[in-house]
């Protein structure tokens, strides 16, 4: 399928996909206990009567159209990204005006992906080598039209691996044109795929997996931990795609 003017657009259909996230994020009752996303604004008027930081914990709900909204077990996996939403916190597809879901074909993709962004904002910090920030797989289901981005790497300026000028550019077009989001070669580990959502309901099913320590050496992460069984993995750097 193509989208005019905007290249082509692929079916994506992921079963098992997986997001990988800091486990500091608790959470939000109002999206996991009321399913029904249509009662929300009402419950949020009542409850801010009483509890005047709701809104703190929620986010700022009128970035999530009504429609696109989506409630029950673990929805705040999928509502979050979009609700709490900063410019301090951009990202490859989006300024941090807008939400974006980022999710991986397969453990290793999402894993590498992270490690690379911890790996980022730890050498920025002046913290010890050691365990740091723990973190939570999500599994989940992945069903949307997106506009795909595989195969045109590494000529695509919206892949360059440093720079989001381009990749920024091209996300705010295709949201502003109804898009769902971007399909897209994983830049952090050869031979994976990445997902960009634009709306919460491009997933389901989420379903909290393992928790996930990052070994700081200092430089890198050079280890995993899976908090549960206490296995370590060391993490080795993998060669790019020629």
């Amino acid at each position: 399928m193509t989208d005019q003017g905007q290249g082509p657009v692929s079916h994506v259909e992921w079963k098992g996909a997986v997001r990988i996230l800091r486990s500091a994020f608790p959470p939000i009752d109002l999206f996991e206990d009321i399913a029904d996303p249509a009662d929300w604004p009402l419950l949020i008027s009542a409850e801010q009567k009483t509890n005047p930081r709701i809104m703190a914990t929620i986010g700022n709900l009128d970035l999530v159209p009504a429609d696109r909204r989506v409630g029950g077990n673990g929805a705040s996996y999928l509502m979050a990204p979009f609700t709490h939403v900063s410019t301090d916190r951009p990202s490859r597809f989006t300024d941090g005006s807008y939400g974006v879901l980022y999710v991986g074909n397969a453990f290793e993709t999402a894993l590498f992906e992270t490690i690379h962004h911890h790996a980022r904002f730890m050498a920025r910090t002046t913290e010890e080598p050691g365990w740091t920030s723990q973190f939570r797989e999500i599994v989940l289901s992945v069903s949307a039209d997106l506009h795909d981005l595989r195969g045109t790497e590494p000529a695509n300026p919206a892949l360059d691996p440093d720079s989001y000028v381009a990749s920024q550019r091209l996300a705010a077009a295709l949201k502003a044109g109804g898009a769902d989001g971007m399909v897209y070669p994983s830049i952090r580990h050869p031979g994976g795929e990445c997902v960009g959502l634009f709306y919460p309901d491009c997933a389901s099913e989420p379903v909290q997996g393992r928790h996930l320590d990052y070994h700081w050496d200092g430089t890198r992460v050079d280890l995993v931990r899976d908090a549960g069984t206490g296995a370590v993995f060391r993490v080795i750097d993998l060669p790019a795609d020629e």
